[in-house]
């Protein structure tokens, strides 16, 4: 068995085994290994990412997970919308799937997209899947995950991430059409995140922590056009001010052009700018946690 190279999903049969209602495993021969992506707030220690693992390879067991990363803050769906947009781009195509869920048993809907690429989302109707896809070209079509075919044959309150996400994503990956897993849904009638746009002054900045990574690196809402546009480049002094706290930050374009200890303003790795300290942790020393405001003073002698 394989998968499908995205942009040409095959259309699938599929085939019921009672005594394992949990897999309606479909069967398709195409192109290229079929690639599931996988991000959560599940964290490493409980048996959940395993355990999506599992029915994910029940239903498809040649596909191939990706776990982008499990360490999204829990709850946290706007970091996750975030990482799950910049890591894509450097992922394999075909369906992505993402929990960070705290509307879990709520109202709130269960998706599958699809996006102008074709590429394939998988999660909550909370705004985490629509920032990916709309930097892919935007979302061409929805559709609610409301088929029992598609999903575990008892879907708990809780962890609808193993019981629905999971294997709706397996059974796209065999090349179930998007439209077989429920009824359409507009795409402009998604739940969108609201993101935090920085306030660009003659004098002065001011922005919105995004992210915190492992290192203490601290992600803003600003791109270096943004600083770019307020004459900073590398080498100007600059003044943080967070929590009523300041500090003295030099503008830099990586880590080793200031000394030890010294903190930077620096594009990453996404292109977005961030706040580091050279062998240090920034986070910690910043008192830096996401939704934060970070004032930046351009005026330094």
């Amino acid at each position: 068995m394989r998968g499908w190279r995205c942009g040409r999903r095959p259309r699938a049969t599929t085939s019921t085994d009672s005594s394992r209602r949990c897999s309606a495993r479909s069967r398709v021969a195409v192109l290229a290994p079929a690639f599931i992506t996988f991000l959560t707030d599940f964290g490493l220690q409980d048996d959940f990412v395993g355990t999506c693992h599992g029915v994910i390879k029940r239903i498809a067991p040649e596909v191939q997970i990706v776990d982008l990363t499990h360490g999204i803050p829990p709850r946290a769906v706007l970091q996750g919308a975030l990482v799950l947009a910049n890591t894509l781009p450097y992922a394999p195509s075909g369906v992505h799937l993402a929990v960070v869920d705290p509307g879990v048993g709520s109202g709130r809907r269960s998706l599958a997209l699809e996006d102008a690429a074709g590429e394939l989302y998988v999660g909550p109707d909370n705004g985490l899947l629509v920032p990916a896809a709309e930097r892919n070209g935007g979302i061409a079509r929805a559709h609610e995950l409301s088929s029992p075919e598609y999903a575990l044959p008892s879907v708990s309150r809780t962890f609808h991430g193993r019981d629905l996400f999971a294997p709706a994503a397996a059974h796209l990956a065999l090349g179930v059409r998007l439209e077989q897993l429920g009824p359409p849904v507009d795409p402009e009638a998604l739940a969108r995140l609201d993101l935090p746009e920085p306030d660009i002054g003659a004098s002065r900045i001011r922005a919105t922590i995004l992210y915190v990574d492992a290192f203490g690196n601290v992600q803003l809402n600003l791109a270096r056009e943004h600083l770019e546009s307020a004459g900073v480049v590398p080498g100007r002094r600059l003044e943080l001010e967070l929590g009523g706290e300041r500090y003295y930050a030099v503008a830099a374009r990586t880590f080793s052009d200031a000394r030890p200890g010294d903190i930077i303003l620096y594009e990453d790795a996404y292109r977005n700018v961030s706040i580091a300290i050279n062998r240090g942790d920034a986070a910690a020393m910043l008192a830096a946690v996401p939704g934060r405001e970070v004032r930046i003073r351009l005026d330094v002698p």
